[in-house]
């Protein structure tokens, strides 16, 4: 699958919307349509992803989970490592 600026800008429209949404929230309602919007895009992605590997014969669930895990997981330790370290520093009683 080719570079898709169009989807790249769907993206910063959902993104937007969910900011937008956070920041004003009487401004928005209904501003988790752009988690929606996002969702959809993540689904129509990976779905042309696995239809693509598919036809081909190369696709595998475990490559698939694989790259999904190498994606994800450093950002979430990393998000993990700094809720925790927030947590002990302001929740814990002193």
């Amino acid at each position: 699958m080719s570079y898709r600026p169009d989807i790249d800008g769907l993206r910063t429209v959902a993104v937007c919307i969910v900011i937008v949404f956070h920041a004003w929230p009487n401004m928005l309602t209904g501003g988790f349509i752009g988690v929606d919007v996002f969702f959809v895009i993540s689904g129509y992605l990976i779905s042309g992803i696995i239809i693509k590997q598919s036809l081909t014969g190369r696709f595998s669930f475990i490559d698939f989970y694989s790259r999904r895990v190498k994606r994800i997981y450093p950002a979430l330790l990393i998000v993990l490592t700094v809720v925790l370290i927030a947590s002990c520093l302001f929740l814990l009683a002193r």
